[in-house]
């Protein structure tokens, strides 16, 4: 060193902060500053003379990065580290500081603190770990931390671009659904139904090769890319091994859980320009899958996709059906065996396509319940039918008043059906008692508790109520026992072999004095033989309807029906 040039004027000039501390006195106080440390933090040497350095310190410190600081600094050790420090108007920096003890004889004499403003550089790397940071959130899924849609699709239009290029690989798309993923949801809560998400995701990874892709959709909707396969039977074990995997319970949150998942396949051999287009097939498969029984997977066929345009085309078609008054009601009556007169009337939708014709309930009513269209087709149903019940209560006065039953749908039967009734009753003027509407044995028997108080809310207006299709769900005895019902309808695949099988003769005996027992009526559906009317007379069931005695009718048919009853009584 110069001779001219002092240890002290060194440190002075240098752009480095330069704190030198006291480690005999109590809070290892200041005992030096240069005048690079008034310049990165804006005090004076004489503010800060006496302090420790932890006023530079404010709430948002990392308290870690301090307690090592002081952990360091007590065993007399090195450390280098950055902290957010605060300059004296109040603004922040990233301050990169060294902390060095000085020694003499063994003894300790100082602690230096070299300090260094290096806010840019810390910046520069936030700003990197941010960038970081959003392409993860836009490529993986949040709660599972699975490839998200966007990734996959990356994934999938690399696939389809090798197998473009002449790549003599098999690859294929399993989409995979939960079966009856919101039941869950609906009974044990969000929270459960998450971490049900995670624990189903870590399952189907290990049901996986490294090599290949798991991602979810959202909701509970997975897909696996699976590639360099060596045979289409490679893909089937996969989908077996999954379907196995989510057979076994699992423990969630206290909760023993069991579900199931319907897979729709679609394989590299059919031959794909675009990623979006093996994804379509794949769901269209799953849809199939589900149509099918749910649990189990299928395989893409180019017919289904046919099947789906026409799906598709038949939905758009039913949104516009309402509006442009395609609908109509047809009334099939319900006979009393022992008059043999219509006591009322079950009243049956039909669709008049404008190009297509008479389309069948059983191929637009799935449609309606999956896309939630029943619920506006359900009100215009109980609205017409209480409508026209009203108009023949007035037209035929004189006659004892008619019943018109009307089926509910699951997604109708909800919180707002008692006020949609009460409401439809009001502005039809319709006398309660002449409304019976009818639920499904399986949709009662879903959510027993819940059904009851529905149904108890539904009674109070002074309507009836009737289980549908009896016999064909899983009843508790216990709960229907609860069930304020007033009709039991026997199913018709009961009625259809009465006069061949002797034990569908034992069900509807047992099933007819079952509900005597609860105090309930009993109409059989589906009777078309006078061999299975006498059977049913002979067991002294009280109702039946069916083509036996007549097909739905439209209205201005039901009325003639009801003019010739009464004419007939006359």
């Amino acid at each position: 060193m110069p001779k001219n040039l002092s240890l002290e004027q060194v440190i002075a000039s240098t752009s480095t902060g330069v704190v030198i501390t006291d480690p005999h006195q109590p809070d290892n106080p200041i005992l030096y500053a240069n005048l690079a440390f008034t310049q990165i933090t804006g005090y004076d040497v004489a503010e800060v003379v006496g302090k420790n350095c932890r006023f530079l310190s404010g709430v948002d410190t990392d308290p870690g990065t301090l307690q090592l600081l002081r952990e360091a600094i007590a065993q007399q050790q090195s450390i280098t580290c950055t902290l957010l420090n605060y300059r004296r108007d109040g603004s922040c920096f990233w301050n990169e500081i060294t902390v060095d003890p000085v020694f003499e004889d063994g003894k300790l004499l100082y602690f230096v603190a070299m300090q260094r403003d290096v806010t840019t550089r810390q910046q520069s790397i936030d700003l990197k770990l941010m960038e970081e940071r959003l392409l993860y959130e836009a490529l993986y899924d949040s709660l599972t931390g699975l490839p998200n849609r966007i990734l996959l699709m990356e994934r999938l239009r690399q696939a389809v671009q090798a197998a473009q290029q002449g790549e003599d690989t098999l690859f294929a798309t399993l989409f995979i659904d939960l079966d009856r993923f919101k039941m869950i949801n609906d009974s044990l809560g969000h929270s459960v139904g998450d971490r049900l998400l995670v624990d189903i995701a870590n399952r189907l990874s290990g049901c996986l090769c490294p090599k290949d892709t798991l991602a979810r959709l959202g909701g509970d909707e997975f897909v696996v890319l699976l590639e360099d396969l060596s045979n289409r039977e490679s893909v089937t074990r996969v989908a077996d091994r999954i379907q196995y995997a989510l057979t076994l319970p699992f423990s969630v949150e206290g909760h023993e859980v069991f579900t199931a998942a319907s897979i729709g396949i679609a394989l590299s051999t059919t031959g794909y320009a675009c990623p979006e287009d093996l994804l379509r097939d794949a769901d269209i498969a799953m849809y199939c899958a589900k149509a099918q029984g749910r649990a189990r997977y299928e395989i893409f066929q180019p017919k289904m996709h046919t099947r789906a345009v026409t799906l598709l085309q038949l939905e758009t078609d039913l949104r516009r059906a309402i509006e442009r008054q395609e609908l109509q009601l047809y009334y099939q009556p319900i006979i009393s065996l022992r008059t043999r007169q219509a006591i009322g009337f079950e009243a049956l939708i039909r669709w008049q396509h404008p190009t297509r014709g008479m389309v069948s309930p059983s191929e637009f009513i799935p449609i309606a319940e999956e896309t939630g269209l029943i619920v506006p087709i359900g009100d215009w149903v109980l609205r017409q039918a209480c409508q026209q019940m009203q108009t023949w209560r007035q037209m035929f006065a004189d006659r004892p008043p008619l019943m018109v039953n009307v089926n509910v749908s699951g997604k109708q039967f909800g919180s707002h059906l008692t006020e949609q009734v009460s409401q439809i009753l009001r502005d039809t003027g319709l006398d309660p008692h002449q409304l019976k509407l009818e639920i499904t044995e399986t949709l009662l028997m879903e959510n027993a508790e819940y059904a009851v108080n529905g149904l108890t809310q539904l009674q109070k207006l002074g309507i009836q109520l009737a289980i549908d299709d009896f016999g064909t769900g899983y009843s508790s005895l216990s709960y229907l026992h609860r069930l304020p019902i007033d009709t039991l309808k026997i199913d018709r695949s009961f009625i259809s072999r009465l006069d061949t099988d002797a034990e569908q003769l034992t069900i509807v005996r047992t099933i007819i004095m079952l509900a005597w027992n609860l105090g309930m009526d009993v109409v059989a559906e589906g009777v078309e033989t006078s061999k299975q009317l006498a059977q049913l007379y002979a067991l002294r069931c009280e109702y039946a309807q069916g083509y036996f005695f007549s097909k739905p009718l439209d209205a201005q048919s039901a009325e003639q029906l009801i003019r010739s009853q009464q004419l007939a009584e006359l």
